[in-house]
């Protein structure tokens, strides 16, 4: 029985691929800042493991923790809305430390035993945005955009060890999370006045967007079971109908 390692399951896209593998038989190394039951359903297959992407120590535990491993899903991140002038460069660190650093720091520490079983599939997800990035998301947009080169450069230097790396790409997904964690993020960091009536601009636009034209957390766990599970699949996985438009649009 295969393992999936997946960061960032208590909410949203992590929780929903690990579900997801959990219902096709697979073990599934689960993990999250703090482990919570009750997310999942029980199982013998499951086992939750508390992780902290951007603590080395933490990476090392949950990787012994979590044993043989034949899929690693990077999926843990953070979100962030605001202009650059509002964004402190403390800020910028740790959504880079997260969101890109955290996915090469997890994945450098399973590629020795994927390397030495010459089999292995890494998934990291980023965001549509880097196929067209909105006002007021430089910061995010890059830390993901960054994760894509680093990808793309990886597949090349694995392809000799039969490891695949490949890129799932979300469109927006109301239905999660990112939203309240951005707000949280952003309580008392301040939006610069001069960008205030662009951010109601973008705020305006999703509000128009149709409610079917998003992404859901499961067109991302179909998306990553495809990319792990199928060696033919494209090494980039837009994931979601707005994505998938986008995606269209640009290769048009």
């Amino acid at each position: 029985m295969k393992t999936v390692l997946i960061t960032g399951c208590s909410s949203g896209f992590g929780l929903e691929t690990a579900r997801y593998f959990l219902d096709r038989g697979w073990n599934v190394a689960a993990t999250m800042r703090t482990p919570r039951g009750g997310l999942l359903p029980d199982s013998e297959h499951l086992r939750l493991i508390r992780l902290d992407v951007t603590d080395a120590e933490s990476i090392r535990q949950t990787v012994e923790a979590a044993g043989t491993i034949d899929v690693l899903v990077n999926n843990a991140g953070i979100g962030w809305f605001n202009a650059l002038e509002g964004t402190t460069m403390d800020m910028v660190r740790h959504v880079f430390e997260t969101n890109t650093i955290g996915t090469m720091a997890m994945t450098q520490a399973v590629l020795p035993q994927f390397r030495q079983r010459k089999e292995g599939v890494i998934v990291n997800i980023t965001s549509a945005v880097t196929l067209k990035p909105p006002r007021l998301m430089s910061v995010y947009s890059a830390s993901k955009a960054a994760v894509e080169a680093f990808t793309e450069g990886l597949a090349l230097e694995l392809e000799p060890f039969n490891i695949r790396a490949k890129l799932v790409l979300p469109g927006r997904a109301p239905e999660t999370r990112l939203g309240e964690n951005v707000q949280a993020l952003m309580a008392g960091s301040g939006f610069p006045e001069a960008y205030s009536d662009m951010a109601q601009g973008v705020f305006a636009s999703w509000a128009q967007e149709p409610a079917d034209h998003v992404t859901r957390a499961t067109d991302v766990a179909e998306a990553v079971w495809r990319a792990a599970t199928d060696p033919s699949c494209p090494a980039r996985l837009p994931a979601g109908v707005d994505a998938v438009a986008l995606s269209a649009e640009i290769r048009n």
